[in-house]
Order: C-alpha cells, then sequence, then structure tokens
C-alpha cells in the first residue's frame, strides 16, 4: 500500500515555530511579529502564506506551548534556496533579541501531508503524533475527522531532520522529531472535538492534544499586491 504521508523534498514545507514567551516581554513579541516578522517570512520568494496562533481560552486547556507560527512554502526546496538562507543568516537585532526571550521552543521544517478539505479555520487542533506509523494511522481517519461538525482541514506534518536546526532555547540533546496532526476548524469547541477523536482513536494521551486560535493569516499575494 503506497503511503499519504509525504517524506519527499518535492512537497510542500511549513515553517513550524512552537513556543513561550516570559509575559513581561509578551507585548514587544507580538509587535515584532505583527510589524516585522511575518511580513519578511511571507516575503520571501517560495512562500505562500504566514498564520499566527495563539492558545485557545478554553477552561481546563493547559497547551504545552502559548504560541504556534506556520509558514507554508511551495515545496521543501525553497528551505536551501539563496532568499531563504540569507532571510535565515542575516536577521535584525529585533529578531535576535526576540529569538532570544523565547522558551521552550520547538522549531520544525515540515514536510505537509495534505489529508482532507480545504480552509482555513479560526481554530486550529494539533496532535502530536510520536512516530511515522503513527501518523499513517492518523491518514487513515483524515475522512473521518473532517466530517466532524465544524472540522475543515486536515493534514500531516513530518519533520524534515537534517533542515529543522533548533533555535537557542532548545536542547538539542531532549528534542524529539516527531510528526503532528493539525486541524482546522470553525471553532476551538469543534477542533477539541476533532482532535479528541483522532486522540481516542489513536489512543493517545490526552496532554499530546493542543488547541489554538488564530491570530492572523498574511498571504504572500497580499504582500505581492500592496508594492
Amino acid at each position: 500500500m503506497t503511503s499519504v504521508i509525504r517524506q519527499d523534498r518535492a512537497a510542500m514545507g511549513e515553517l513550524f515555530i512552537w513556543t513561550d514567551i516570559d509575559p513581561a516581554h509578551e507585548g514587544d513579541f507580538n509587535q515584532w511579529y505583527d510589524r516585522e516578522h511575518m511580513a519578511e517570512r511571507a516575503g520571501i520568494p517560495g512562500f505562500s502564506w504566514a498564520r499566527r496562533y495563539r492558545a485557545a481560552n478554553l477552561d481546563g486547556h493547559q497547551p504545552a506551548r502559548r504560541y504556534l507560527a506556520l509558514y507554508r512554502t511551495e515545496s521543501m526546496g525553497v528551505f536551501g534556496s539563496e532568499p531563504y538562507r540569507k532571510a535565515f543568516t542575516q536577521q535584525t537585532e529585533w529578531s535576535l533579541t526576540n529569538f532570544g526571550r523565547m522558551g521552550n521552543t520547538c522549531r520544525r521544517v515540515m514536510i505537509v501531508s495534505p489529508l482532507a478539505g480545504v480552509g482555513t479555520g479560526a481554530a486550529l487542533g494539533l496532535l502530536q503524533l510520536g512516530d511515522l506509523l503513527t501518523a499513517e494511522r492518523a491518514a487513515a481517519l483524515a475522512a473521518e475527522l473532517a466530517q466532524v461538525d465544524g472540522a475543515l482541514t486536515v493534514r500531516v506534518l513530518t519533520p524534515d531532520p537534517e533542515l529543522s536546526t533548533p533555535l537557542p532555547s532548545e536542547d538539542p540533546a531532549g528534542r524529539v522529531l516527531e510528526p503532528v496532526l493539525l486541524i482546522d476548524a470553525t471553532t476551538p469547541e469543534a477542533a477539541v472535538a476533532a482532535v479528541k477523536l483522532a486522540a481516542d482513536k489513536l489512543a493517545l494521551a490526552q496532554d499530546k492534544a493542543h488547541i489554538y486560535s488564530l491570530l492572523w493569516d498574511l498571504q504572500s499575494s497580499d504582500l505581492q499586491a500592496s508594492r
């Protein structure tokens, strides 16, 4: 049986930044993303969009990290391009300051496997899958998960070990390169229902499930149109 989980560099990519920030610096952290960093990344040739998320305000919900940023590329090859290398190696002072303030950070360059549905939701469910075998099992559930009321899009992200270099706040010795399941949904409650169903079907602990609200979405085409 052919795998639906992509592991090749011809696939679309997503830069995945999952992090915490000290509340004392949270205001500046958000300003940096909003006024500089999102546009910088979305403006790199080969990038399609940038999205930011914050942990949803749900009773009893304690996410592993407060913020998530995702950046879609046309292919994994973009991460080896000269424009990306330049952006990655020539950071602004504001960027370096905020990278240094991030805590408990998980930086991954992910291979995208679209599984079901279309669209971008106001909420996102994230489920840590642990390994590739579980990712394959999650893929088999995609059609069922997409039928949950309010669920829109289902995809799996698989880390590329070579490209997933850590940021300063992540201990390289203790990091785990694991696939994740992402489910876009219309509301946090719909995301909870879909991710809980996936966790139950896959026999994963509920603390592997995390719910986020979309802060904003920046399409690279919007940047091009505004120039």
